[in-house]
C-alpha cells in the first residue's frame, strides 16, 4: 500500500514536467476544446463507451477536470466508414485531427502528446483512405451525423434546427407543398414516386382525420440507412416530419421502426421528448395554432411491412399483409383515413429544402432524380460503410473513387447489385452508368431503399440469385398465389441447378415463372422478387449454361459442382493437403506427389485452403 501512495505523486510530477515546455503549458484552452467520439452501432460495438469513460479518466487524472466539466467529450453518430471504428475527433483552436480504431488503451497517449502538448499522434490518425471515401461525397443527410450529439436538442438546434419546421409553419399548406413538389424530392423508400405530389393528393381528400407515417422498417440485408439518420440525427426525421403532417393537415404521426433497432428507438423516444418540453410538438407548436404529435410503434422484424398497406395493417394491431390498390394510402390508409406514408430519408430531406429552398435542391442530383442518396456500400470492396451521394454519380465514381476498388488486387470486378433482394444484377460493362432512377429501372435492377452489394469475378451469379429469392421467398406473406408459390418454385429451380442437376430448360422456365410473378403479384415484394435472377439470366446467361450443360460452376462456389485436382508439377510433396483432409481422400506418402480420390472426395476445400503452394485447383 505504501508503495502504491509513492508512485501517484510520482506520476503527477511527470506529467506536470512534460507540459511546461510544451506549447500548452498553461493547460490547454478548454474552451478551444472538442473531442467527437463516434456511438452509433458500429462504434459502439467496436467499444465506444469505454473509449469515452476512458477519456474521462485520463482528463481527470492529468489536471483537466474542466474539460470533463464543460463536457468536452461529446457524442456523435455514425461518420459512414465503420471500418475504422472507433472514430475519434480531436479539436485543439480550430484544428481537427481524426484518429481510427481508438482504443482504450490509446487514450493516455493521445492525451499527453495531443491534447496537452499539441503534438497529434500520427501513426493512429486517420489514412489517405479515410478521406477518399469522403471526398465523393455530398452530404445533406449525414453531414451532422458525426458532429452533433443525437440525444441533445441543443446541439440541433446550434446547427439551424427546426428553423425549416417554423419557416413551413409561417407558409400556407398549398405553399409548402409546392415548394416540395418544386425541389423534385422523390420517395428515398422504393419506386421513387413524387413526394410533393403525394402530398398533394393526401391534402386534396376531405376525409379526416389524417396521418403520415414515417417508414423505418428498413428490411433489406445489410441496410442500414434509416438507422444510422435516426441514431445520429434523430430530430432531422422529428422536423421532416412536423412539416409534412402540417403540409398535409394531419396532426397526428407515427414512426413505424423494427424492434430490433433498440438503439435508434432509445434515441427517438429521448428526441420526441425533448421537442416536446421544447413546444416542438404538441399544443399550437411554435405558436402558429398547429396542433401535432408522434407516436412511435415497433414492428417485429417481417420483411413485407416495408410495404405501406401491410405497414399499415401492423399498425392496426393485425397481421402485416398487404391489400390490393386501389383506393391508395392516400385516400384510404390508417383507419380508413387519408395517410401518407415517406421513409426515414424523405423525410430527413424536408428541413433542408425549407431552409435552403428548392432551387438549392434541385440544383444537385441528375435531371430527373434530384438530391443525394444514401448507400450501404458492401461486398468484395475495399471501403465499405455508408455514403451519401448526388443522385447520377456513375457506379465506377462509387466503386473505385469512394469504394476503393477491389478487396483483392487479383479480383476483378464482375456485378454490382443494387436495390436490396428485390433488385437487379449489374454487369461490369455497365460500370460508367449513372446512378439515377431511369437509369436503374432501364437495366433492370431499382434503387430501392438503398442496397449496394460489389461482387468480384469469385461470385457466382447463380448461387447469389438462389440467395436473394429464398430471402423474398421465406418473407413472402403467403397472401397471393403468384409470390407464395412462383418464388417457392423458382428457388428449387435455382436450387437443383447449383446442384448439379439442372435441364436445359430450366433457365426458360425460370424466365417464364419470374414474368407472371412479376405481372400478376398483389405487392411490390412480389413484383419486384424475381429481379435478381432475371437481370443474372439476362446478363450472365452462359453462367447459367455451364452449370447445367457442363456441370461446372465457373466461380467455383457452388459444392456440388466443384473438382479438385493436383497439378503434380506444382506439388512439393509437403503432405498439408493429407493431414488437413477430414476423408482421407488425399493419397500421400512421404517424398510421394499427392493424388486426390474423387470418390472419397467431399467437397470441403480443406486441401486448397491448406496448399501453401497453389498446386491444388
Amino acid at each position: 500500500m505504501a508503495e502504491k501512495k509513492k508512485a501517484k505523486p510520482k506520476t503527477k510530477t511527470t506529467t506536470r514536467s512534460k507540459t511546461k515546455p510544451g506549447p500548452k503549458a498553461k493547460g490547454p484552452d478548454v474552451e478551444g476544446l472538442t473531442i467527437r467520439v463516434c456511438v452509433g452501432t458500429g462504434g459502439l460495438a467496436a467499444g465506444s463507451q469505454e473509449v469515452i469513460d476512458s477519456f474521462h479518466t485520463e482528463l481527470k487524472a492529468h489536471g483537466l477536470e474542466a474539460a470533463v466539466e464543460k463536457k468536452c467529450v461529446n457524442k456523435t453518430g455514425c461518420r459512414g466508414f465503420c471500418a475504422k471504428d472507433v472514430l475519434v475527433d480531436v479539436i485543439l483552436d480550430g484544428s481537427t485531427s481524426t484518429y481510427q480504431r481508438v482504443r482504450p488503451e490509446k487514450i493516455s497517449r493521445i492525451v499527453e502528446e495531443h491534447i496537452i502538448n499539441g503534438r497529434p499522434v500520427e501513426e493512429w490518425l486517420v489514412g489517405p483512405d479515410y478521406h477518399t471515401f469522403h471526398d465523393k461525397q455530398t452530404k445533406i443527410l449525414l453531414k451532422q451525423c458525426g458532429q452533433i450529439d443525437p440525444e441533445d436538442i441543443n446541439a440541433y438546434i446550434g446547427i439551424g434546427g427546426y428553423e425549416g419546421a417554423k419557416k413551413a409553419l409561417s407558409l400556407t399548406e398549398f405553399e409548402v407543398i409546392e415548394e416540395v413538389k418544386k425541389s423534385g424530392l422523390r420517395g428515398r423508400g422504393g419506386a421513387g414516386f413524387l413526394t410533393g405530389l403525394k402530398w398533394e393528393f393526401c391534402s386534396m381528400s376531405r376525409a379526416t382525420p389524417k396521418y403520415i407515417i414515417c417508414n423505418a422498417d428498413e428490411g433489406d440485408p445489410g441496410a442500414f440507412m434509416d438507422r444510422s439518420i435516426i441514431e445520429g440525427n434523430p430530430h432531422s426525421v422529428i422536423e421532416g416530419m412536423i412539416i409534412g403532417g402540417y403540409a398535409i393537415g394531419a396532426n397526428t404521426g407515427y414512426i413505424y421502426i423494427r424492434a430490433e433497432y433498440p438503439l435508434a428507438i432509445e434515441r427517438l423516444k429521448i428526441a420526441i421528448d425533448e421537442a416536446t418540453k421544447k413546444g416542438f410538438i404538441g399544443k399550437d407548436i411554435f405558436e402558429s395554432g398547429f396542433d401535432f404529435e408522434i407516436r412511435i410503434k415497433e414492428g417485429a422484424g417481417a420483411f413485407i411491412c416495408g410495404e405501406e398497406t401491410a405497414l399499415i395493417a401492423s399498425i392496426e394491431g393485425k397481421r402485416g399483409m398487404p391489400r390490393s390498390k386501389p383506393p391508395f394510402p392516400v385516400n384510404k390508409g390508417l383507419r380508413g383515413k387519408p395517410t401518407v406514408i415517406n421513409n426515414v430519408e424523405t423525410l430527413s430531406n424536408l428541413p433542408s429544402i425549407m431552409t435552403k429552398g428548392a432551387s438549392w435542391f434541385s440544383s444537385i442530383g441528375s435531371e430527373q432524380s434530384k438530391g443525394t442518396k444514401v448507400f450501404a456500400l458492401t461486398g468484395r470492396i475495399k471501403n465499405t460503410g455508408l455514403i451519401e451521394v448526388p443522385m447520377g454519380i456513375s457506379l465506377k465514381e462509387i466503386i473505385y473513387d469512394i469504394g476503393g476498388g477491389m478487396e483483392k488486387k487479383n479480383r476483378k470486378l464482375k456485378a454490382v447489385q443494387t436495390g436490396g433482394p428485390s433488385g437487379g444484377c449489374i454487369p461490369a460493362s455497365h460500370i460508367n452508368m449513372p446512378v439515377d432512377y431511369e437509369s436503374l429501372m432501364r437495366i433492370g435492377s431499382m434503387m430501392g431503399s438503398g442496397g449496394m452489394v460489389v461482387m468480384d469475378d469469385a461470385t457466382c451469379m447463380v448461387d447469389m440469385s438462389k440467395f436473394f429469392i429464398s430471402f423474398t421467398q421465406s418473407e413472402s406473406c403467403g397472401k397471393c398465389v403468384p409470390c407464395r408459390i412462383g418464388t417457392k418454385r423458382m428457388l428449387e429451380i435455382l436450387t437443383r441447378i447449383t446442384g448439379g442437376s439442372g435441364k436445359e430448360s430450366d433457365i426458360d422456365l425460370l424466365i417464364e415463372i419470374g414474368t407472371d410473378i412479376k405481372l400478376s403479384s398483389l405487392c411490390g415484394l412480389g413484383q419486384s422478387a424475381p429481379n435478381p435472377v432475371l437481370s443474372t439470366i439476362n446478363f450472365f446467361r452462359k453462367e447459367y449454361e455451364s452449370h447445367i450443360k457442363k456441370g461446372i460452376c465457373p466461380a467455383g462456389v457452388c459444392k456440388a459442382l466443384r473438382q479438385y485436382v493436383i497439378n503434380a508439377e506444382a506439388c512439393k510433396m509437403c503432405g498439408k493437403c493429407a493431414r488437413v483432409c477430414p476423408s482421407s481422400a488425399v493419397i500421400w506418402q512421404p517424398k510421394q506427389k499427392a493424388v486426390i480420390n474423387k470418390s472419397k472426395c467431399v467437397k470441403c476445400g480443406a486441401c486448397f485452403d491448406a496448399c501453401p503452394f497453389n498446386s491444388i485447383m
